[in-house]
């Protein structure tokens, strides 16, 4: 169809963009005026995309600035946020606002650590057991074989999980400021090759799916994937009541039956209000895999009524972000992770850390919009302008101010 519709999948110069932008306005009688303009150059994205016609631009603002003591960041941010939904940006700018007032959030990162699950096909039980046995007996050939595809990762362990004729392994690498799932890939790929001809197991796909790579797990839940990260806050009485208008004890209430029981009854991975919304607008901005945003999705956010006080904390136990490659390269990309100080060598941790307190920040002005039964006007003045104002309410405005 591509061949008869005369598309185009030559190179990365701009004429070629051009001419692959000409043949699908052809093809489907539509103009991409629109998707023409745009400041990326083509070859510097080639490894981030195939037939390149052009860019789809995404509006980007900042929450912040936003006060995070970490074991990683440390200072204040102003926080690229990249998104379509109206509210969003407010909501985590009054998050933000209220956490510094409260001085500060304090985050720290508890594991880091990208896995790849291949699955084999081995003959039985007995046969299973003989691979595991010689995996744990043969560790130098294992980092040997990861060692010959990369300078950068470093495997931590193997984990095993026998099951009849299939063999899944969960391999845990250590990937520096990379993501690291490309790395761990192939590194992964390259142990199974060795046990293949050492042991007579067949890999049958690289990722058997234990990974768990893009999709919602409780394997990563408990265990984690990529950064496990924690982000906390303590927010005067006094602060609660006014800048949140609402009390700690309600806002704690709202968390329970929200949060707690109703992500139960629903069975939902994690327990939070909307964190993906905040790890999706982080993630756009900075270059990072969109489909890593299930990942963030995951974080369970607990709050407190500590004698008046707020205490509101959020676990991330799945923060996929690297700092290097991928996304990093594109040049928008590469100005919001300069925003934060996150661009290059020995910033990932601290881009985690950072998401994380993002996310804390939206979790606390959602959860007291919901305490204070101010969302819906909330949206009604950011989100959906037309929508008339509602009797009865305080300016709708002010939840977010």
């Amino acid at each position: 169809m591509a061949e008869k519709a005369g598309l185009k999948n030559r190179g990365y110069s701009r004429e070629d963009v051009e001419d692959r932008r000409e043949a699908a306005e052809k093809f489907t009688g539509v103009s991409l005026d629109t998707v023409s303009r745009y400041a990326i150059d083509p070859e510097g994205a080639s490894k981030n995309i195939e037939n390149m016609i052009g860019t789809v631009q995404i509006p980007l603002g900042y929450a912040g600035p936003v006060r995070i003591k970490g074991s990683y960041a440390d200072g204040e941010y102003l926080v690229p946020l990249a998104t379509t939904e109206g509210a969003l940006v407010a909501s985590i700018s009054r998050g933000m606002s209220v956490i510094n007032a409260g001085g500060g959030a304090r985050t720290a990162v508890y594991g880091d650590y990208m896995t790849r699950a291949p699955v084999l096909r081995v003959e039985g039980i007995e046969h299973s057991e003989k691979v595991c046995q010689w995996i744990d007996s043969h560790p130098d050939e294992i980092q040997a074989a990861v060692a010959s595809t990369t300078s950068h990762g470093k495997l931590h362990r193997i984990d095993k999980y026998p099951n009849g004729r299939s063999l899944h392994l969960r391999f845990l690498f250590e990937t520096g400021d990379a993501m690291g799932m490309n790395m761990a890939t192939i590194a992964s790929e390259a142990v199974c090759r060795l046990l293949e001809k050492e042991t007579g197991a067949v890999m049958v796909s690289v990722s058997g799916n234990m990974c768990s790579d893009k999709k919602p797990a409780a394997m990563n839940m408990i265990n984690g994937r990529g950064k496990t990260a924690v982000a906390e806050a303590r927010i005067p009485k006094d602060i609660v009541e006014g800048k949140l208008h609402a009390t700690a004890s309600a806002i704690v209430e709202t968390n329970y039956r929200k949060n707690l029981v109703g992500s139960s009854m629903a069975g939902t991975l994690g327990a939070n209000a909307h964190a993906a919304n905040m790890v999706a607008a982080v993630f756009i901005a900075t270059g990072q895999d969109p489909a890593q945003v299930v990942g963030g999705s995951m974080a369970m956010t607990t709050c407190e009524d500590l004698d008046g006080d707020l205490y509101i904390c959020v676990r991330m136990p799945t923060v996929e972000v690297g700092t290097v490659g991928g996304g990093t390269r594109l040049p928008c990309q590469r100005e919001a992770l300069a925003m934060i100080d996150c661009l290059g060598e020995g910033k990932a941790r601290k881009l985690a850390e950072i998401v994380c307190a993002t996310v804390l920040a939206g979790e606390l002005s959602t959860l007291a919009a919901q305490a204070a039964g101010q969302l819906g006007s909330a949206h009604a003045a950011l989100g959906r302008r037309y929508y008339p104002y509602i009797r009865g309410r305080e300016s709708p405005t002010a939840c977010l101010s």
